[in-house]
């Protein structure tokens, strides 16, 4: 559907119930975004279904609204089972928002903080359990909970729970619940292990795709600057001086995160960090403050790539490119949302070229990969495979005779 028409549609009339169309209007949600006005009449039908939508494209609210409906209609428990411990407290807030006025209670058990005041949260009976894989599989165990009641299941973010090695705690869960459920899965691309998943624990579910798997945010801008390590430095306090608004900055590794933290402060900017090895509430007074202005640049790894709803953020740095292609979609995510511009440069030493070139495939995009200075960087001239006789190159005997493979005189 055409952008000028989707933003003529409105929430009315995909099959919400009235309660949750008023509290809507009164939380200023006008317009649905594509994978919620494809994605919310189907679940509200209690159809399994599989939402394959880029980061920060409002994938929350889409399974938000229909798992309030459907656990009405069932009586029954929602689940929600996401990847880091800050997706699920800002997940959790969302899904409180939306259903204060139905008396909802929920539940978030998430791992870096004690299990006391979990605990008291199940014992209140709430209606919707917030979980990340790890911790809830801990409440299992200690028999602190059933999940007999679960109605609707939802797996948010899926595909980046597996890359985190959720995979085993995924397969417990999913043969303890009740196999007479609403299953909603999303996620941001479509590797075999989620379609492997969909046939085993899923019934005939709908896929729902707004974009091609691994595609980018239209409107980031994005390049890369080919640097040596010795020039990050230099070429980080220069774009910090150039760009003026909030910065997030992935680094690889989490002592990696604290240098570049340490090194940012020393160029007079506000900066703080997040990684595995800040507590739950350094992690969460790092998020405040950031989104608050206290901080200027929020330093992080893999952790926070889809971790962070922060609104406005202009310039996403890849000090570091990720371990996993994949992760690059999600990090340049948290910038240009919600239909705003944005800006992601990431940095690429001269030998992770071909790394790049992965990143374009998956992405189905050409980078504009610059020099140090600004300038761009010459494309490379193809390599010949053949040798060079006393007229010029000539083809290799053997593929002369091939047919097809003698015209790919050059890779």
């Amino acid at each position: 559907m055409p952008r000028e028409e989707l933003q003529e549609q409105t929430f009315f009339g995909l099959g919400i119930a009235p309660t949750l169309l008023e509290r809507l209007e009164k939380l200023g949600f006008k317009h649905p975004t594509p994978i919620q006005f494809k994605a919310i009449p189907v679940a509200a039908t209690g159809e399994d279904l599989i939402g394959i939508a880029q980061t920060g494209t409002g994938k929350t609210l889409a399974f938000t609204i229909p798992m309030l409906q459907q656990m009405s209609a069932r009586s029954k428990m929602g689940l929600v089972l996401l990847p880091t411990r800050e997706l699920a407290v800002q997940v959790d807030e969302v899904i409180r928002k939306i259903g204060i006025t139905m008396g909802l209670r929920t539940a978030v058990l998430i791992g870096g903080v004690p299990m006391n005041p979990q605990i008291r949260q199940l014992r209140a009976k709430p209606h919707v359990i917030v979980a990340t894989p790890g911790r809830l599989i801990d409440h299992l165990e200690q028999r602190n909970l059933k999940l007999d009641r679960v109605g609707v299941l939802v797996l948010d973010e899926a595909d980046r729970m597996l890359d985190m090695g959720f995979a085993p705690q995924l397969k417990k869960i999913l043969v303890t619940v009740p196999t007479d459920r609403q299953t909603m899965l999303f996620s941001a691309t479509m590797p075999e292990e989620i379609a492997k998943i969909a046939r085993t624990y899923m019934k005939q579910p709908l896929r729902i795709e707004v974009a091609p798997s691994g595609t980018t945010i239209e409107k980031v801008d994005q390049e890369v600057y080919i640097v040596s390590k010795t020039e990050k430095a230099q070429l980080l306090e220069r774009l910090l001086k150039e760009y003026k608004g909030t910065v997030l900055l992935f680094t690889r590794t989490k002592h990696g995160a604290t240098k570049v933290a340490r090194m940012i402060k020393q160029m007079n900017h506000t900066v703080t960090e997040i990684h595995s090895n800040r507590s739950q509430n350094q992690r969460q007074d790092a998020l405040r403050g950031f989104s608050s202005g206290k901080y200027r640049v929020l330093v992080a790894t893999d952790i926070a790539a889809r971790g962070i709803d922060v609104k406005n953020i202009e310039l996403v740095l890849n000090f570091d490119l990720p371990d996993h292609l994949e992760d690059y979609v999600h990090r340049i995510g948290r910038t240009g949302r919600a239909g705003k511009t944005g800006k992601a440069i990431s940095f690429a030493a001269p030998e992770q070229k071909a790394d790049v070139r992965g990143i374009e495939r998956l992405i189905r995009k050409t980078l504009a990969m610059k020099t140090p200075s600004g300038e761009p960087v010459a494309p490379e001239q193809p390599q010949y495979r053949g040798y060079r006789g006393p007229k010029g190159p000539r083809w290799p005997k053997k593929e002369a005779r091939s047919g097809f493979r003698s015209r790919r005189r050059y890779q």
